[in-house]
């Protein structure tokens, strides 16, 4: 293989054994999740983490997800009294494996660079068959954002890694397509009375809610970015200029624009109108979402996107609006 480029490795046996052994000496390997490619390194070791932010251009006020097998190693990574213990038994029998992450109380096992320096520490266990392998067979806490330069189009494809970070990134994990399409669900669980949502995902907020019997509040517009991933007023956006429209209502465009439906029409009126689902099924959706955005931003004929936004709704929507809203924002 040309040295220039990042080595894809095999999904298989053989591809996550090698990626195991290059965590273990500090190095990054992209891997898939159900929701998008992250970045992994090893959580507990310095150089790999530094290597993370490097890699991305990601400043350290932003933290990173920490990616774990089973649930039983929590009690290396937190510190739960029996409350937040409960609540977190009970998300995990519902939604792990899975597209779910929770902030909770950190040990002084995890660095701050990890963290942000806060006292509480964003955990996941992912749900993607070669992810779970991955951290089974290197036997690692993987620290895993996602694997592209920070504020950019998340990657669900093994191609979007190499396309984003280059030789940045010098192995990338092929699982194939995100099932997702979109970044996990973040919920707030320091205080079990009152959680909140921090960040919405495949997990919507009414589940969540029957899941722990208890109402499950936003964040205050005003909350602490560097409390978890994705809380930014800007990210995951395109360098083209993105504009969002009521769904039905996007203008007439010109030369240069191009409109994203979440349907495909009965008749597209030009060369430049693209669709996120042929039936609207907002699981496709999101799914498509950020492939199609990257797509639309490589073509140098397209200086301006306009795209429809899907109706307020709970579950996915709320993710589908979460992520155009910040990739809009300039």
């Amino acid at each position: 293989m040309d040295a220039s480029h990042p080595d894809f490795l095999t999904g298989d046996a053989v591809g996550i054994q090698k990626a195991a052994k290059l965590l273990h000496a500090g190095q990054c390997v992209a891997a898939p999740t159900e929701t998008v490619y992250g970045l992994a390194g090893n959580a507990f070791n310095e150089h790999a983490v530094r290597s993370i932010f490097a890699i991305k251009s990601r400043p350290y006020i932003d933290p990173l997800i920490v990616h774990i097998h089973a649930i039983e190693q929590l009690t290396e990574l937190t510190r739960l009294d029996d409350e937040q213990l409960s609540a977190v038994k009970l998300l995990a029998a519902e939604f792990w494996p899975g597209p779910l992450t929770m902030v909770l109380p950190k040990t002084k096992a995890v660095s701050g660079l990890v963290t942000a320096n806060r006292d509480s520490v964003a955990i996941r266990q992912p749900a993607h068959p070669v992810m779970r392998e991955l951290l089974r067979t290197s036997g690692l806490f993987l620290a895993a954002p996602s694997a592209n330069p920070f504020g950019y189009i998340s990657p669900t494809t093994a191609q979007h890694v190499r396309e984003s970070l280059g030789i940045r990134c010098p192995h990338i994990l092929d699982g194939g397509p995100c099932e997702n399409g979109v970044e996990s669900t973040i919920i707030d669980l320091r205080d079990p009375r009152a959680p909140v949502l921090l960040r919405p995902g495949p997990i919507g907020l009414e589940q969540l809610k029957d899941v722990l019997h208890l109402s499950v509040k936003r964040p205050a517009p005003a909350s602490d970015a560097s409390l978890a991933p994705g809380m930014l007023e800007r990210h995951y956006s395109p360098r083209t200029k993105l504009s969002l429209h009521t769904a039905g209502s996007l203008p007439a465009t010109h030369t240069g624009e191009a409109k994203l439906l979440l349907q495909r029409p009965p008749n597209a009126d030009s060369q430049h109108t693209f669709w996120l689902s042929e039936s609207g099924n907002l699981n496709e959706v999101a799914q498509n979402l950020f492939s199609l955005l990257r797509a639309l931003d490589a073509d140098e004929a397209i200086q301006h996107i306009h795209c429809e936004m899907p109706p307020a709704g709970p579950g996915i929507a709320d993710a589908i609006r979460d992520r155009l809203n910040r990739a809009s924002k300039r």
